[in-house]
């Protein structure tokens, strides 16, 4: 199954566990011959980016908080790039949820908390 159809399936399955939005990065030539970049993280960038909400501990004021879901999306053959890594590492760094997701079940593991 390609990356396309992963992706798809992932966010369906995301719909009440977390919020996941599909994050295109690019670039476009634009009329002066520069280019208009596009997409959260640069060429590392995540597939999908959002956020799960959760509840801290009573001992941490019981407040709700959203920590960041970084989830990059392969098929069975594909491989990360090592911006790519480098992103889902620093975003795992500061707290958030990252991984390589190659079904909803490993997606879902990701932001299993």
């Amino acid at each position: 199954m390609g990356e396309t159809a992963v992706m798809r399936r992932i966010m369906l399955a995301m719909s009440g566990a977390a919020t996941v939005f599909r994050n295109n990065i690019g670039a476009r030539k634009i009329e002066d011959g520069t280019y208009l970049r596009y997409g959260v993280g640069g060429a590392g960038g995540s597939d999908l980016l959002g956020w799960k909400s959760v509840v801290v501990t009573p001992a941490m004021v019981g407040r709700k908080v959203a920590l960041f879901v970084a989830i990059e999306v392969k098929s069975d053959e594909g491989r990360t790039t090592p911006e790519q890594d480098h992103f889902l590492s620093v975003v795992a760094g500061a707290g958030g949820l990252s991984g390589v997701a190659r079904s909803v079940e490993e997606a879902m593991g990701i932001i299993a908390c």
